[in-house]
């Protein structure tokens, strides 16, 4: 790091990724901040910094070796930093311990026995949350939301003909389970039931995807469909409608093609928003027909509604959200990206599944391609070349919205 930089960073003060202290500070006290940081997006510690920015410079003997010290005792799982010293012109020295976004979360502070979870949150590091500490065991492939039991729920709260469906007609599986005893040991090695407290529940993943009225005991499951005649919420809304029941449709696939018996999420959706996506044509073709006009490149539309069910955070107490306006399509699905990934690298086709058995069940039903790259293949290059727009993708803490414009 050049003398100038590190000057431009102490200008700019503490933030969520730069932290001042002084190098007197205790060990924990260290790795509380390296925590709370790598479970957030990384940072910088500067040494021989005070909190109000003046430079006061290193005093301990042997400072880096103190800190790898520190990283190695005091954090865990282990992380690498980039340890620097920048001598400035007055012959003071800072000292600038770097590390990336943890890849490992969550990342625990190890003192007196214990091991405490912090995260950052503006220029403070704080205790995790229990929610937030679900979030990061998430984050870091050690939690698998959608295989948490739903309470209240049983067998009885899975529609028995999709189930039928999907097992004989879309698995093709020569072995249909025949009692009710050999359907629970089936749901139950498939994910789909889990046994919890001594009982047998839905987990997150059968609900969502097989549920009879997943919303009845899980509040963020379904759908929140919205349309607007203007540009933003200000309006009237011409449509808004919570969607509920089963994720999948239920199929004929017998015969000569694949025929839908009984609409799912997905289809429902469609036909909900069919009005305030399409119109009909000014003329009729040759076949005396108006042919329907679309106002986004419909499966571009189907992709983001797809990629918000199959990916969505489940520790979000929210539905997804999908609404119209007179300019945009908007599908605002809940939760960051998975761990490391960005929206860059999704747009370069790289895949990260948050909630794998969903995504299965989606591709072997066809509603998701085996190659997994929607967003490359499908959203942004027919998005573009329908409406000249290329779609956005805006990320936050909270959630990944997907703007397609008209």
């Amino acid at each position: 790091m050049l003398k100038t930089e590190l000057l431009e960073i102490i200008a700019n003060g503490e933030n969520s990724g730069v932290e001042f202290q002084r190098d007197d500070i205790r060990p924990e006290q260290l790795a509380k901040e390296v925590v709370a940081m790598a479970n957030f997006q990384g940072g910088r510690i500067l040494l021989g910094v005070e909190d109000d920015g003046i430079i006061s410079g290193v005093q301990k003997a042997d400072l880096e070796e103190w800190v790898m010290n520190v990283f190695q005792r005091k954090i865990h799982p282990m992380i690498l930093p980039f340890y620097e010293e920048i001598k400035l012109d007055d012959g003071k020295v800072v000292a600038i311990v770097s590390f990336p976004i943890g890849i490992a979360k969550p990342y625990v502070l190890r003192h007196n026995g214990k091991e405490e979870i912090y995260i950052r949150v503006g220029t403070t590091s704080r205790l995790a949350t229990r929610e937030q500490q679900m979030r990061l065991f998430e984050l870091g492939g050690m939690l698998h939301t959608e295989l948490m039991p739903v309470p209240r729920t049983d067998i009885s709260c899975l529609d028995d003909a999709r189930l039928m469906n999907y097992v004989r007609d879309i698995l093709c599986d020569p072995d249909v389970p025949q009692s009710p005893e050999e359907w629970q040991a089936r749901l139950l090695g498939l994910g789909f039931l889990t046994e919890a407290a001594g009982n047998i529940c839905c987990t997150i993943a059968g609900l969502v995807l097989f549920g009879k009225s997943p919303r009845r005991y899980l509040k963020q499951a379904g759908l929140r469909v919205m349309a607007f005649n203007g540009d933003d919420k200000d309006y009237q809304a011409a449509l808004d409608e919570i969607i509920d029941g089963p994720m999948v449709g239920r199929w004929d696939n017998t015969g000569s093609g694949k025929t839908m018996l009984d609409a799912g999420v997905i289809e429902r959706f469609m036909s909900a928003m069919k009005p305030f996506i399409s119109q009909q044509a000014a003329g009729i073709d040759e076949n005396l027909r108006r042919e329907t006009q679309w106002f986004y490149p419909l499966e571009a539309v189907r992709e983001a509604l797809i990629n918000s069910l199959a990916h969505r955070d489940w520790t979000r107490f929210v539905e997804i959200e999908v609404s119209g306006y007179s300019n945009r399509l908007e599908v605002i699905s809940p939760g960051a990206l998975p761990n490391s990934m960005t929206v860059e690298k999704m747009k370069a086709g790289q895949r990260s599944p948050r909630n794998t058995i969903i995504m299965e069940v989606l591709r072997d039903y066809g509603y998701v391609d085996y190659r997994g790259m929607g967003v490359r293949t499908k959203i942004v290059p027919l998005t573009k070349a329908l409406t000249g727009k290329d779609p956005e993708f805006e990320l936050t803490d909270d959630h990944l919205k997907t703007v397609l414009y008209r």
